[in-house]
């Protein structure tokens, strides 16, 4: 399905009005979407891809960087108990993380294979990869994780700390393995969003007002590695991230009520 462009002079306005700090402006979420509440760049697709959360359709958005839905793919065999985030694979296949846990009471996770997406039109399904926790680590909301090296690794959304669990990335039925849990320093250190740079040598994590980088790791005990946060100078509701390349990145509002949903881009260090 194809969606009009919005008007030049409604993004006219919106890039004059908005003071969003170290953040560049390059489009507005199409108002369609309540609630994306992620982003991911896929092979052989110049579409940003995003979703809803808990509550809304079981669809995947392919949007162009202004924000207008280019595509929107039901994916029919699958419900969207509490999607969170994406990413992908060198092959084109998206990943959904179903892994939304607000009740912290979730004992069941699901990440939705959707293959070569970039191909798709109207309609496909999914495969499935089903996770419980280990014993010893507590049920959490997780909202954020990356594919690196046939894994996935993915991150709870907590005050002052975050757990990282492991989960490979094969068709069925997993037990998660427990890396790490790790003391993030900030006002609001909840992580909403993750990737990795595609020569696997930054790790980025999103919050509201803030992004952490993880840089010289040497494992996939990536805080091992040196930490830094980078305040955005900008709050919003901010719940997707991916990389555009090895230095750039782009960064999704979920819509608060507050302001338009936009799209940005930052720039590493």
């Amino acid at each position: 399905m194809t969606f009009p462009l919005k008007p030049i002079l409604v993004s006219a306005i919106l890039f004059l009005s908005c003071n969003t700090g170290k953040l560049n402006v390059v489009g507005s979420i199409d108002s369609d979407l309540d609630e994306a509440s992620a982003a991911q760049i896929v092979v052989n697709s110049d579409l940003l891809w995003t979703i809803e959360d808990a509550g809304n359709k079981n669809n995947v958005y392919g949007m162009d960087t202004k924000g207008n839905i280019i595509k929107d793919i039901d994916i029919d065999n699958v419900k969207n108990e509490d999607w969170e985030d994406l990413t992908s694979d060198k092959k084109g296949n998206l990943y959904i993380g179903d892994f939304g846990n607000n009740s912290k009471k979730r004992k069941i996770f699901y990440i939705y294979k959707i293959e070569e997406i970039a191909e798709l039109h109207n309609k496909t399904n999914a495969k499935t990869i089903t996770f419980i926790l280990p014993k010893d680590v507590k049920s959490e909301d997780f909202e954020a994780f990356f594919l690196w090296k046939n894994n996935f690794y993915i991150f709870s959304k907590e005050e002052d700390k975050t757990k990282v669990i492991k989960v490979p990335n094969q068709i069925g039925t997993h037990t998660a393995t427990f890396l790490t849990e790790y003391e993030l320093k900030g006002k609001d250190t909840r992580v909403t969003s993750a990737d990795i740079s595609p020569d696997g040598k930054t790790v980025v994590l999103l919050n509201h007002d803030k992004i952490w980088t993880l840089t010289n790791f040497k494992s996939d005990n990536f805080f091992e590695g040196e930490v830094k946060s980078i305040n955005l100078e900008h709050d919003s509701q901010k719940e997707g991230v991916c990389f555009k390349n090895n230095t750039t990145i782009f960064i999704t509002d979920e819509d608060s009520g507050k302001e338009d949903n936009n799209i940005y881009t930052f720039k590493l260090d």
